[in-house]
């Protein structure tokens, strides 16, 4: 089995250290960076398959460093911050991660986080299996689910492995009303327990860069106090 490399970069040593002794008990490699600067060293030595970023640091913050990772990679991006506010789970989310999780947390749930990434990165769709061609074009669209190669409007779309699946989800099957909900745990493959953001920003996220005028969504539409759908 390929050994999987993950990214801790945190400011706060003992913090680092804490999630490396779990993903370790787990069967992960771990590589501990303390700024952002040393991160990037890691990256470019490295096969990092998944990063764990503070966003509060000295230098290089989480937010620049996951800005700066989005521009070369597509691996899962999990954020850590002290602050639990919508704001700053926006700025995280919105600038290319994939999930959130506010200090303090259990490690075990970061841990159950990890390998929930890290099985949508490594596999299809769990939501789209029943889809057995591995193209799915639907109006100006087109997604191929073996490349993860996505065109729209006859130009290349660079998605994050969670912009892909939830984009996947609703093009393999084009007219169905998705709930926040429901995308949620189709996509993140676990229940919702409480309400918030993470699906509504992500897909602002994606008409940003799929939509000719995202103000004016022609490929995801919302339907108002239900969810969304892609048109037949």
């Amino acid at each position: 089995m390929e050994q999987v490399n993950i990214l801790v970069v945190d400011d706060d040593r003992e913090i680092a250290e804490l999630v490396e002794i779990h993903l370790v008990g787990d069967g992960f490699h771990v590589f501990k960076a303390y700024d952002g600067r040393e991160a990037m060293r890691v990256l470019e030595k490295e096969k990092i398959m998944l990063a764990i970023l503070d966003i509060m640091m000295p230098g290089i913050s989480g937010i620049e460093l996951c800005q700066r990772i989005r521009e070369k990679s597509n691996i899962p991006i999990i954020m850590l911050s002290a602050k639990s506010t919508d704001l700053d789970k926006i700025m995280g989310l919105g600038n290319g991660a994939d999930d959130y999780v506010s200090k303090p947390f259990n490690p075990l749930e970061l841990t159950a986080r990890v390998k929930s990434q890290l099985r949508r990165y490594t596999s299809l769709n769990p939501g789209a299996k029943q889809h057995t061609e591995s193209e799915v074009t639907v109006r100006d669209l087109t997604i191929n689910r073996e490349t993860r190669c996505v065109t729209s409007y006859g130009r290349d779309v660079k998605l994050t492995p969670i912009e892909f699946d939830i984009l996947y989800l609703l093009a393999s099957n084009p007219g169905k009303v998705f709930s926040t909900d429901e995308i949620f745990e189709r996509v993140w493959n676990e229940k919702m327990y409480e309400a918030n953001n993470t699906v509504m920003v992500h897909i602002r996220r994606l008409r940003e860069k799929i939509e000719m005028d995202p103000k004016n969504a022609e490929i995801i539409k919302t339907v108002w106090g239900v969810g969304y759908r892609i048109e037949r």
